[in-house]
């Protein structure tokens, strides 16, 4: 007599083995049903803890097929004993992703004015923005922004944000600005007068930014102030190695970069 399985699904209808991944600090992962991506934090027994890039914490059960990884279903399960209890950071304070792929460019980019701000914002957020697919590009200045938005041409799926040094109300500099933000093009600016003022004194071992009398080349004048050689080249090396992570940064530099990485990656 024929033998026949008690289990009578179809084998079309049986559900495919997926392979399972340890849940190691530091990988990406989603939770199909609540769309909640993150990196792994921690994994206990029967849950794995998520933080998205916002610093937000969720908690979910460690179920078969419960996640995606690069877009494939799979069961995640706790890692060795061996495996470090906390992820790395990037240079920025977002969770490091070991081994991952650059994303493939956006359409959307960030301006930036000026070679040593788009150096600046590569040391600190250069991790996050390949993942994220995100190109910054500098400026000469911002009388070409103009131009530049018009040729760029935003639109829904090709946002642009553009950084811009010492942007105060009233001048001229904000006056262009305002000439060209639109619902798909973002321009915000910091207090300082150069992107070096952005870096925090206590990083490079000095009391303060030196004040500089009006009519007196910037750069040059804070070379002075500081007994530096006359070579703004190799004063910004000279900043810029004291640069570590974004503590080195001021805050309201912070804020306009994290600004507008959200403004070019939103939905």
């Amino acid at each position: 007599m024929r033998q026949y399985s008690p289990d009578l699904t179809p084998p079309w209808k049986k559900p495919q083995p997926v392979p399972e991944v340890p849940a190691e600090p530091g990988l990406v992962v989603e939770e199909p049903g609540s769309g909640f991506c993150g990196a792994v934090i921690r994994c206990e027994a029967g849950t794995v803890t998520l933080e998205d890039r916002f610093g937000k914490h969720r908690v979910f059960p460690l179920e078969p097929r419960g996640f995606l990884l690069e877009g494939k279903v799979v069961t995640l399960v706790r890692p060795s004993s061996g495996a470090p209890a906390r992820p790395t950071r990037t240079a920025s304070g977002s969770v490091a992703v070991p081994g991952a792929r650059a994303r493939v460019a956006r359409a959307g980019r960030i301006y930036v004015e000026g070679r040593h701000d788009a150096e600046l914002v590569e040391k600190v957020w250069g991790d996050d923005l390949r993942i994220e697919g995100v190109v910054v590009e500098y400026l000469e200045g911002v009388d070409d922004l103009p131009s530049i938005v018009s040729d760029f041409a935003p639109g829904p799926d090709a946002r642009l944000g553009v950084l811009v040094d010492h942007l105060v109300p009233g001048s001229k500099e904000w006056r262009i600005a305002q000439s060209v933000t639109s619902d798909h093009a973002l321009v915000v600016g910091h207090p300082y007068i150069d992107i070096w003022e952005a870096v925090k004194p206590s990083s490079l071992g000095i009391d303060a930014w030196p004040r500089v009398p009006r009519g007196q080349d910037w750069k040059t004048g804070v070379c002075r102030a500081l007994g530096w050689p006359e070579n703004t080249g190799a004063a910004w090396q000279r900043i810029l190695s004291g640069v570590h992570s974004y503590k080195d940064l001021e805050p309201e530099l912070l804020g306009r970069v994290e600004e507008l990485i959200d403004f070019v990656t939103a939905p």
